[in-house]
Formats: C-alpha cells, sequence, structure tokens
C-alpha cells in the first residue's frame, strides 16, 4: 500500500511523510512534520511546527497539532513537538511545541489515549499508556507519568507532577503533584484534588501482585494516615524502597516533586 493522500489535502513537499500513511479531506501538513509508518490524518486536521510523530498514530478531525505555545515569552523559536508510536488522539486536540525557558520541547510516549478537546501546552511529557479524557487541560510543564489516568474535564497547574498509574476522578482541579498508585478526586467542598485511596484495582490489572498492593497500600498509610510530616513519610517510604522495588516509583517521584503533595 502506498501513501493515500486526499486531493482537498495540503501538505508541504518539504513534510516527510511514513509508508502506508492516510491523510484525510482538507488536512494541513507543514515543512517540518514528520509522520511514522501506517499513519491515519483525519480530515481537517492541521499538523505543523517542528513536529515527530511515530508509527501507527490516530489523530482524528480537527486536531491542532504543533501550533505555537501558548506563552507570551515565546518568539518564534525553532521548538519541538514530539510524539511516540500507537497513539490515539481524538477531535479538536491542541498540542504545542515547547519553548526555549523550558525543555525546548513537548514530548508524549507511546501508547496514549488521548480524548477530545485535551489541550496539551508547552512543555509537557506524557509517559505511555496514558488515558487523557476528554477536555482535560495541561497547563505547560506538567508531567504525566506511564498508566497515569485523569478523568475529564480536570485542569492541571503548571509544573505539576502526576505519577505512575494513578487514577484522578473527573471534573478535579489538580494544583499539587500526585503521587505514584493513588487515586484522587474532588474534596466535598470544591474541585481541589485530595487522595482517595489505592488505585488497586488498576495495579492488579497491570500484574501487580497481592504482595506488591500490600505494600503499597503500607506506603499510602505511612504517607496520609500515620500523623508523619512529609519529610518524616518521605524518609521512612524510601528505607522501604530498599526492600521493595515497586515502591522505587515513590522515592523517584519524591526527587520530581517541587509543588508538595495532594493532601
Amino acid at each position: 500500500m502506498t501513501v493515500k493522500i486526499h486531493p482537498t489535502a495540503i501538505v508541504d513537499s518539504n513534510a516527510i511523510i511514513g509508508e502506508n500513511c492516510e491523510i484525510g479531506a482538507y488536512a494541513v501538513i507543514g515543512p517540518k512534520v514528520v509522520l511514522g509508518a501506517n499513519c491515519w490524518i483525519g480530515n481537517h486536521t492541521n499538523i505543523t511546527g517542528n513536529t515527530n510523530i511515530g508509527d501507527n498514530s490516530r489523530i482524528f478531525h480537527f486536531a491542532s497539532i504543533g501550533e505555537a505555545p501558548q506563552d507570551k515569552k515565546y518568539n518564534g523559536e525553532d521548538t519541538k513537538l514530539i510524539i511516540g508510536k500507537n497513539n490515539t488522539i481524538r477531535e479538536f486536540c491542541t498540542l504545542n511545541t515547547g519553548t526555549v525557558q523550558g525543555n525546548g520541547q513537548t514530548v508524549i510516549g507511546d501508547d496514549n489515549w488521548i480524548m477530545a478537546y485535551v489541550h496539551i501546552a508547552h512543555d509537557c511529557i506524557v509517559g505511555n499508556s496514558t488515558i487523557l479524557a476528554n477536555n482535560v487541560t495541561l497547563a505547560g510543564h506538567v508531567i504525566v507519568n506511564d498508566f497515569a489516568i485523569v478523568g475529564g474535564l480536570s485542569p492541571v497547574h503548571q509544573f505539576v507532577v502526576i505519577g505512575a498509574h494513578t487514577m484522578i476522578g473527573g471534573q478535579t482541579a489538580i494544583s499539587q503533584d500526585v503521587p505514584p498508585y493513588i487515586m484522587a478526586s474532588s474534596s466535598s467542598t470544591g474541585p481541589r484534588a485530595e487522595p482517595k485511596g489505592v488505585n488497586a484495582e488498576g495495579l492488579r490489572r497491570r500484574g501487580f501482585t497481592s504482595t506488591q498492593i500490600d505494600n503499597i497500600k503500607e506506603a499510602y498509610k505511612i504517607l496520609y494516615r500515620n500523623g508523619l510530616s512529609y519529610s518524616e513519610a518521605k524518609s521512612t517510604i524510601e528505607e522501604m524502597a530498599k526492600e521493595h522495588n515497586e515502591l522505587k516509583l515513590f522515592s523517584e517521584f519524591f526527587t520530581k516533586s517541587q509543588r508538595g503533595i495532594v493532601r
């Protein structure tokens, strides 16, 4: 099969289009775009900027991919958007390139499920196998780690870190970091995120053993239930991680965290 481009699509001659790609009606592909093999680009989709998209990715109608960051400091620098393999990006999503004040690039990993109207701002880093439900909004410099699930209509503050294997409920405002493995959702008094326990069912589905999940639950108790200060809880969990590999994600998270954690 050869590349299939609808006659109404506009594809710059300098764009690099991989084997077996299909580009729909009225799509626009800019000169610095690289599409891997077997990509499917929906009708009216706009892909511009210095944007690299991996194999087997599907981008649905009216998405805006690789446009300039919504940052007043941006002055036309040649920053990047890098998207991995096997991603699904649904209708009307907006994914921006990075800024020179940040990483210089926005990075999306592999196997992500990005639903309609999601916004991923400049310099964000999204890992692998995440789910961002409809209307999730990631502000600049947000990090979303592997297997995280963020519910619909949830805004995420600049520089927040969302840990691996987390599950965040819909309409939850996330202004502080969310440690790995936990569930979080809005409080009874407003949209601000609060911890709601361990994402045990998600962990079981991904092959974690009962013993590993019990160790994670114990770390959760140390972090939230034992009356310890954050620094005391960190030290205790980091010591536990020397014997239990599954707790090393906490140690890595503590190193990245700058905004404090949801409490």
